[in-house]
């Protein structure tokens, strides 16, 4: 009797069907390609060979037999997936897996993890600390908890799940923090009440409290609406003015005194938000993913303190933090979001001293980025909200009482679609493209009811300060969160990566081309109508998300360059162009880029954003006015992207540059030391100070000025 030697070293009967089955697996998986009958006609040759043998074959021969009859019959693709389903089941068998790791990351030699996010430094023992954690999760996850085919699709890179190394616990992405009802009805904060504030200062300092606590029990970015602080520093300046008058005793004399103490409570507690924000370190290694919504809604009995925070905040952010050095340089966060207002964006309009003055710090630091009310409003039923961190954006939602909610709603998390892939795959065939892509959108959609399922089991006691003190709801101990999940409260992600490189791969120029352009949009229509479809099947919201890849870039195309080698305009770059984006390398100008993105954005409902590079422009302010005027009347959301960067070894001020080799070095002195210097670019929503991975700094460097 013909037989086969298991892993194990035991012998069982030969079986042909097993082959068989196992290379069909391998044809009909994401990246497999059918061809009728191949599969039975390899198994029959391979239990021919192993009739000529004397002795018995090993699992392993069969194995190496199957991939190079794939081969030789020209169905490479069914071979490399047939190479990663048995890597992926060996990886499951294997225990102590993260061991490599885990040691590279103590040795500096992962770098892969090392330098995935640009705002955590490796170094520090407590970010190692996060991400030896991360290793271990991600382990877990892969052998434990997510099924095989989705560890495979994600091995091979025909998608991403977001957050690996957070998905076994308890936790959720990104939201928008109900800071309001946590200062005006009190919260607790590692057990300890916390009364609504008496004054402006002191809910400066209770708010970033609470940020911090927040930042450790979730992993992704939480947004603030800043107008919650109006009503605390009304507060700070009647007590001002209560003990002005009683001093001074004249009205006029100690109302005068109560504005000047007012400006100085006003100037700490910004302060305050600044520095703790800055210096805070969270459980996950580093500051707070934070980000301060500035937006003037006419007719808040507050109106007039929120502009008067509003300034204090861009008045602080142009200045700047010091540095070691004692230099000011541009800090990562808090990110600023600064609204656009029929109020305040033309120059007779009350609050267009505020804008100026936002002008003049994202030609400085960057921030504010920019949301156009007038395009947010007619995209969301009339409302104008913050984005739950960079760029996730929720869908209108109405409570019992038919009003509009948005504070205290949340991201469970996202899954990516790497669309370059399914171009290379599909030749230049644009049905096969769509056959590809709607076979695999039903990975994501599974992704995310993974998450959903997950999720369902937990009680408010996994994190208070979310679901039982008021930051997402004010739920008893023990409840559950699973109501919360549902009916479009909070949101899960469709990603989507690479439409400039997968209109290239199939029309053969890019998505901007009018040749390529309807291609592109077809893209888009299609991931609408895939989470349309599951929203209404399975009372989840998904959503469509243009997304941040910050190290995705690099790792979609770095598995496709070792895959399909080099291709032109494609694997050859290192990296893949982020969402909907214009390639990096293409001359466009800034209003016609935003023009063009804004049509992308318009699908793109569960978050985006647009940026253009630009010079610096300190000395050029009445340009930038024109293009932010330009936002305002034509697309959603964007950012400048300009230059702040800082030498300690020579006191240089300026743009640092990559030099040939792949360094970045200072113009004057030329400090390669990271450790001496300080570069700050926009990485995908977020500025990014500590450096980025091989990928990332490749598409920093290709960057072309819009302007």
């Amino acid at each position: 009797m013909l037989t086969v030697i298991k892993r194990n070293g035991t012998e069982v009967p030969f079986d042909k069907e097993k082959i068989t089955v196992a290379i069909e697996k391998a044809m009909n998986s994401t990246t497999g390609v059918f061809v009728e009958d191949q599969a039975e006609k390899i198994a029959r040759e391979i239990e021919e060979y192993a009739n000529t043998k004397e002795v018995p074959m090993s699992i392993y021969d069969i194995e190496t037999e199957v991939y190079y009859k794939l081969i030789n019959y020209n169905n490479p693709a069914t071979a490399r997936a047939y190479e990663s389903y048995k890597s992926v089941q060996q990886y499951k068998r294997e225990q102590n897996t993260t061991d490599n790791e885990i040691l590279g990351l103590l040795n500096e030699t992962n770098i892969d993890v090392m330098d995935e996010n640009s705002n955590k430094n490796p170094i520090i023992a407590s970010t190692q600390r996060d991400l030896i954690a991360g290793e271990v999760s991600k382990d877990i996850a892969k052998r434990k908890m997510i099924p095989l085919d989705l560890v495979e699709a994600h091995e091979s890179g025909a998608i991403h799940i977001h957050d690996m190394d957070y998905i076994i616990q308890p936790i959720f992405n990104c939201c928008l923090v109900n800071m309001k009802d946590m200062l005006d009805n009190g919260t607790v904060v590692n057990g300890k009440m916390i009364e609504t504030p008496k004054s402006f200062q002191v809910a400066c300092n209770v708010m970033t409290q609470i940020i911090a606590q927040i930042a450790s029990n979730q992993y992704g970015g939480q947004s603030i609406d800043i107008s919650c602080l109006g009503k605390y520093l009304r507060r700070s300046f009647d007590k001002n003015l209560s003990s002005a008058i009683e001093t001074l005793g004249d009205v006029d004399m100690a109302e005068k005194m109560a504005k000047k103490m007012t400006q100085k409570d006003l100037e700490s507690g910004i302060q305050t938000i600044q520095y703790q924000i800055n210096t805070l370190m969270t459980s996950n290694g580093q500051a707070p993913f934070v980000t301060l919504f500035m937006h003037i809604k006419d007719g808040d009995i507050y109106e007039n303190e929120v502009a008067l925070i509003i300034e204090e905040i861009l008045k602080q952010r142009i200045k700047g933090i010091k540095n070691d050095a004692g230099v000011y340089v541009t800090p990562a966060f808090p990110k600023l979001i600064y609204v656009l207002d029929e109020n305040n964006i033309h120059k007779d309009s009350k609050y267009y001293y505020l804008t100026s003055l936002a002008i003049r710090c994202t030609a400085k630091r960057m921030y504010p980025d920019y949301i156009s009310a007038k395009k947010m409003a007619s995209n969301y039923e009339g409302n104008v909200f913050s984005p739950m961190g960079c760029r996730a954006f929720l869908p209108p939602y109405k409570d019992q009482k038919g009003k509009y909610k948005f504070d205290g709603r949340f991201n469970m998390g996202a899954c990516t679609i790497n669309l370059p892939q399914i171009g290379i795959l599909a030749n230049g065939d644009e049905n096969k493209f769509f056959e590809i892509l709607n076979k695999r959108l039903d990975l994501v959609k599974r992704v995310g009811l993974l998450r959903y399922e997950h999720l369902k089991k937990v009680t408010s006691d996994s994190s208070p300060i979310h679901w039982q003190h008021g930051a997402i709801a004010r739920l008893g101990k023990h409840e559950s969160i699973a109501p919360l999940l549902l009916d479009g409260y909070s949101t899960v992600s469709l990603g989507y990566i690479g439409i400039y490189e997968a209109t290239y791969l199939t029309k053969g120029v890019s998505h901007t081309d009018a040749k390529g352009y309807p291609f592109a949009m077809r893209i888009m229509d299609t991931l609408n109508a895939a989470v349309k479809k599951w929203t209404k099947e399975y009372g989840i919201k998904f959503t469509l998300y243009a997304t941040p890849a910050e190290s995705l870039t690099n790792r979609f195309n770095s598995i496709d360059r070792k895959r399909f080698g080099i291709i032109e305009n494609v694997t050859d770059k290192g990296y893949y162009t982020n969402s909907f984006h214009v390639d990096v390398r293409e001359e466009i100008s800034a209003f016609e880029k935003f023009s063009f993105e804004s049509k992308f954005q318009d699908k793109s409902s569960g978050g985006c954003i647009s940026y253009v590079e630009i010079p610096n422009m300190e000395h050029n302010l009445e340009a930038l006015e024109t293009i932010v005027r330009y936002i305002y009347d034509n697309i959603q959301y964007a950012e400048f992207n300009t230059k702040s960067d800082y030498c300690a070894e020579c006191g240089f001020d300026g743009e640092i540059k990559l030099n040939e080799d792949g360094q970045w070095q200072c113009p004057q002195c030329g400090n390669t030391d990271r450790a001496t210097l300080t570069v700050v670019r926009r990485t995908c929503g977020y500025l990014g100070e500590n450096f980025w991975n091989e990928g990332r700094t490749k598409e920093i460097k290709d960057r072309v000025l819009h302007i």
